[in-house]
């Protein structure tokens, strides 16, 4: 499958990227159970829902959230020396996630800073935070896709990849474009565990 991914750059595009997170990560092991463990479903989805588009709505600020041109798939990169969250949105983050989830946001926090202490920083890279397709478009191979064409940019650069598997069924289909595993780490609370991965430059 040929396409040709587009930045987001616009109110349209945050939305549209919401909503492929949104329900892309679901039923995710980590995002879509551990992470927000609230009961009633409809606040469930809107806590996710802000959740991503307040790390969208940020990394927007890069040309690296990236759509398919039917909206069904989207990526969120972080380039070489970026960051996630400005610091403006750093000192936002713990009073969003105690809105959102309560309690459980001291784990969701401790969780967050294993994610970054796994996190390489000796080698510039790319940093792929986010890949999902949208319920309503699964089954075309579009996310695959996607990451392959964003996969070729990155390799105009010279530049390595890094990613976290949140779902251990995934690992498989990111070894398959290159990737391969370099660690692991177990989430606070009885969480799952995350799985590290490297793909070095092409």
């Amino acid at each position: 499958m040929s396409l040709e991914s587009r930045p987001a750059v616009t109110e349209a595009d945050l939305d549209a990227a919401t909503a492929v997170m949104t329900t892309a990560f679901a039923s995710d092991p980590v995002w879509g159970g551990w992470a927000f463990p609230v009961e009633d479903e409809g606040a469930r989805h809107e806590a996710q829902r802000r959740w991503w588009r307040f790390n969208l709505a940020s990394a927007m600020r890069y040309p690296w959230v990236r759509l398919t041109p039917d909206d069904g798939a989207a990526t969120l990169w972080i380039p070489p020396r970026g960051e996630e969250l400005t610091a403006q949105e750093e000192e936002e983050l713990e009073p969003l996630l105690r809105e959102l989830i309560g309690d459980h946001s001291g784990y969701f926090l401790e969780g967050l800073a294993l994610f970054a202490e796994s996190h390489p920083r000796e080698e510039r890279h790319y940093y792929l935070s986010l890949l999902g397709t949208h319920t309503d478009h699964r089954g075309r191979g579009l996310g695959m896709a996607l990451l392959a064409e964003n996969l070729e940019l990155v390799d105009r650069e010279g530049l390595p990849s890094y990613l976290e598997s949140t779902n251990p069924g995934n690992v498989p289909r990111y070894e398959s474009v290159g990737f391969r595993k370099v660690g692991e780490f177990a989430l606070p609370g009885g969480g799952p565990v995350v799985d590290t991965m490297w793909r070095e430059a092409r």
